[in-house]
């Protein structure tokens, strides 16, 4: 058993599709998907083209940073509503802004030891649905209210009330604020912007590019992972709705800074709070030849880092640096790469570390400056200011993305990274198969 297993170990993990639903940007009501709802959405059509049969797939592993009350494990849930089974099983992973990546990583190490074959693997968030909770002051309030036996002790509770109790806390809120540095995360794009002295006309004139590059995504069919979303109420999305074709920096520029009084980051120049899912299916050379399935690209590594939760948004450099020398590659090696634009400070603060001596001595343990990224090469369709950053989705939409770009222009590699709240990066370098 033992070397039967390790004649296993260590096998070729592809890319064989993939699909994604349209990022919808939150607007001032909650959105009309849950997260299982889009996840669901995105599987179907996958199903509807691929030579199996949902219950045989091995397992389902779902990326979802916040998923609702009603979607505890939502993995499961996504699992059994595609018609999977009763007999596949299925997990939610959360790695904050990389649980989509963290959902493809642990699907990729399942089939590489040898373990599964065939793996459904992706995230979906529904971040416009995140939920309004009683601040401690209200709920033990409610409790003293509960635990009064007597009605005159019920009574003099109950008149402890105060209007004040009423404030909501925004869920969403906490959630994208570090509890360890006390700083949310538009705060450590400051941080960031001050480090590289980064300025606002930069900042909005990145954003600007995005939304411009994107747009040129859709006219050459950049996005044609995306499938459609059929709404209750008839209606239909067909395509991401935060991109904008009247972005300018003039426009940009009247945008007051949203996390620091006299600070540079502002609505514009950072991603949009959106909804959305994304998926890939993972399959060995096994699955590959038992159902003659298409091959897209190979996974061949995923690198994880950690750094200070101050200055999360370098996170993409630290994983990006061990994993291109692990390869034996450089900058210019890589075709295309991905960035999760977090912020537009927080991109550009990348390029700069890796173009800055001491912070690359300091915290890369290079010997001297990584070198310049071609910035053709970098979120060539726009990014997450344009597109949006649905949380648990995003970094699967990067894989995705990154291997139908290869497909399409007939390029050999590919690299997406994500910065991670907490004070973490991801990475993962791809290669079109048969290259």
């Amino acid at each position: 058993m033992q070397n039967k297993q390790q004649s296993r170990s260590n096998r070729v993990v592809y890319v064989v599709d993939g699909a994604r639903t349209p990022f919808l940007k939150m607007k001032a009501e909650p959105g009309p998907f849950s997260a299982s709802d889009l996840a669901v959405a995105t599987g179907k059509t996958l199903l509807a083209r691929l030579p199996f049969s949902a219950d045989k797939f091995d397992h389902v592993v779902v990326g979802c940073a916040g998923p609702s009350e009603e979607e505890a494990n939502i993995a499961r849930i996504i699992a059994l509503r595609l018609g999977c089974g009763d007999k596949v099983p299925a997990y939610t992973v959360q790695r904050n802004c990389a649980s989509g990546l963290q959902a493809i990583d642990c699907a990729w190490q399942s089939i590489k030891d040898g373990k599964y074959d065939l793996i459904l693997a992706g995230g979906c968030e529904a971040m416009s649905r995140a939920p309004l909770l009683y601040s401690q002051s209200m709920v033990r309030w409610l409790s003293k209210v509960k635990q009064a036996k007597s009605l005159p002790n019920k009574l003099k509770s109950a008149l402890q009330f105060r209007p004040n109790l009423l404030v909501p806390v925004i869920a969403l809120l906490k959630g994208l604020t570090d509890p360890v540095v006390n700083l949310n995360m538009g705060q450590t794009a400051e941080e960031i912007a001050f480090r590289f002295d980064i300025d606002r006309i930069t900042m909005d004139k990145y954003a600007m590019e995005s939304h411009q590059r994107a747009i040129q995504g859709q006219a050459n069919s950049a996005f044609d992972e995306i499938t459609p979303l059929f709404a209750n109420d008839g209606s239909v999305f067909e395509q991401d709705d935060g991109i904008r074709a009247d972005s300018s920096l003039e426009k940009l520029g009247k945008l007051k800074p949203v996390f620091e009084k006299f600070g540079s980051i502002t609505a514009g120049n950072s991603s949009q709070i959106s909804d959305g899912a994304a998926f890939v299916v993972l399959a060995s050379e096994d699955a590959v030849k038992k159902y003659q399935l298409p091959v897209l690209a190979k996974i061949v590594d995923i690198e994880w880092a950690a750094l200070s939760p101050a200055v999360m948004g370098l996170g993409p450099v630290h994983a990006m640096t061990p994993l291109l020398i692990k390869n034996q590659l450089t900058l210019n090696d890589i075709d295309h790469f991905e960035i999760n634009e977090a912020f537009a400070a927080q991109v550009i603060g990348c390029i700069k570390a890796w173009q800055d001596k001491k912070y690359c001595k300091e915290f890369l343990n290079l010997s001297t400056e990584m070198g310049e990224i071609d910035i053709n090469r970098l979120n060539p369709n726009g990014g997450a200011i344009a597109i949006g950053h649905p949380v648990g989705a995003s970094g699967a939409r990067l894989v995705l993305h990154c291997t139908n770009m290869m497909q399409k222009n007939q390029t050999s590699r590919s690299v997406a990274s994500l910065c991670i709240g907490g004070g973490q990066g991801g990475a993962i370098l791809l290669e079109r198969a048969g290259v």
